[in-house]
């Protein structure tokens, strides 16, 4: 699990993993940075950590290349991006399969501002996708979505905290549903088996 903050998504991830039946574990994580909690709260459940900052790496594809080394040393089935700021590249995609969540319905609303570009524009309802990473940003094929409806009150904040709710629980979701029995895709869509 690669991540850049908090690690919500990872704690989720990690209270499913308790059960057996859920049909997934997290091996190690991943960071792009020092000193977040994300890796904090990996390291108290006891999993290996690493961080692979950009600065340490004269170009973009000597990082991804490292990168790629530390994750491949864990030999993980699925990568799951949560929260990961950065994006992957050839290398890394090659090798893994990875899911990544955003914080809104794609492909509308794709990048960092997803919730406040959402509010700029108006609309009525948003939500959050599960979607496979590819080349771009934001523009793998959708696995799952959920919509979360955005209420006259909402700003900013308190929309995305609504929205992170949901996420969190698709994510636990998608993640144990590919594990468990596999996916396919045909061009834009993924089918979980």
């Amino acid at each position: 699990m690669l991540v850049s903050g908090t690690g919500t998504n990872l704690a989720a991830l990690l209270d499913a993993a308790r059960d057996p039946a859920y049909g997934a574990q997290v091996v190690a994580v991943g960071a792009d940075r020092d000193g977040i909690e994300g890796l904090a709260r990996a390291e108290r459940a006891g999993l290996p950590t690493f961080v692979v900052r950009v600065s340490d790496y004269t170009s973009r594809d000597d990082w991804d290349a490292a990168l790629t080394e530390q994750v491949a040393a864990y030999h993980p089935d699925l990568v799951v991006s949560a929260g990961f700021m950065k994006v992957v590249g050839k290398r890394f995609l090659e090798r893994f399969p990875m899911v990544n969540t955003h914080p809104a319905l794609l492909p509308a609303f794709p990048g960092a501002h997803a919730v406040r570009d959402a509010l700029d524009y108006g609309v009525a309802v948003s939500g959050c996708t599960v979607h496979l990473v590819d080349a771009g940003v934001d523009t793998g094929p959708i696995v799952a979505q959920v919509a979360v409806d955005v209420r006259a009150e909402d700003d900013e904040a308190s929309l995305h905290e609504r929205i992170k709710a949901v996420e969190r629980a698709l994510l636990v979701d998608v993640v144990g549903r590919m594990c468990r029995n596999g996916w396919s895709v045909n061009g834009r869509k993924v089918e979980l088996s």
